[in-house]
């Protein structure tokens, strides 16, 4: 898949599409109105919940999109497969992510990440009010699928019948099923295990270390799930990055899987 994050520095800035995908999961509408305020010259807005959610489904907290949205939010806005595409958050966060998942996902061959988010990008380069409208694309989207594993496929792997490793994004505490601020039922979709997304962030960035490296190893089949499929994107780009190749995303993620199956408590480190 290639390198997802790169530094400033690494990044050649002339003539690439800015994606702007700040995003405030407290405040949803607080992404949109920096990005009005000030952003990359060019940048494009994405949405985390208008473009990159199907709010409308039942399926999870922040659904998977069906391609027929998907398709029309990417030629909307203007993309091809030519641009070279350059997603940035507030940096540390989930959103550029989950951006660039579902980008890579519609087949786009040239996105990559700003470590660093919008702090970093504004060291190197002036950020602006100017809003460029561009004109709708027609694109004959190759979609990659082998990148998303659905409800049924995920059930597959619980009951043992495709040999792949769940591995959950959220805190420890939720994962165990100690305590669920968000969804309806406490616990883990069973047999996964566990690695806290948060622990990916060091100094505004996002990076591997020696214990996601320990968790699951290059040669596994690893599905990455969360709540609502949107801090699974980080864990999910971070192993893309070290070079691992056998790795699903459960957009709907914990808040899908609960409307049909059961779950466990408890830890299977």
């Amino acid at each position: 898949m290639g390198k997802v994050f790169k530094s400033v520095e690494e990044i050649q800035l002339d003539g690439v599409r800015f994606v702007d995908a700040r995003f405030d999961l407290q405040n949803k509408e607080a992404g949109n109105k920096i990005f009005e305020e000030s952003h990359a010259p060019g940048a494009i807005y994405i949405d985390l919940e208008q473009d990159l959610s199907d709010m409308g489904s039942n399926n999870g907290r922040h659904p998977m999109p069906n391609k027929e949205k998907l398709s029309a939010v990417f030629q909307g806005l203007g993309l091809s497969y030519e641009d070279q595409i350059v997603v940035y958050d507030q940096g540390a966060a989930p959103f550029a992510p989950r951006a660039w998942w579902m980008l890579t996902y519609a087949g786009f061959p040239n996105v990559v990440i700003v470590n660093g988010g919008a702090p970093a990008l504004q060291e190197k380069i002036s950020f602006t009010k100017d809003i460029i409208k561009y004109p709708p694309t027609s694109i004959e989207f190759v979609w990659r699928d082998e990148l998303y594993a659905p409800r049924e496929a995920v059930k597959a792997i619980v009951d043992g019948e495709v040999e792949a490793t769940l591995l959950d994004a959220r805190a420890a505490a939720r994962y165990r099923g100690e305590t669920e601020p968000l969804d309806l039922v406490a616990g883990h979709i069973p047999t996964a295990k566990n690695f806290d997304w948060e622990q990916l962030k060091s100094d505004g960035r996002l990076q591997a270390n020696d214990a996601l490296r320990s968790k699951v190893a290059k040669d596994e089949h690893v599905v990455v799930y969360c709540g609502s499929g949107v801090t699974a994107s980080p864990l999910y780009a971070v192993l893309a990055d070290e070079g691992y190749e056998n790795i699903q995303l459960y957009v709907g993620s914990f808040s899908d899987w609960i409307t049909q199956y059961d779950v466990e408590k408890g830890t299977n480190e």
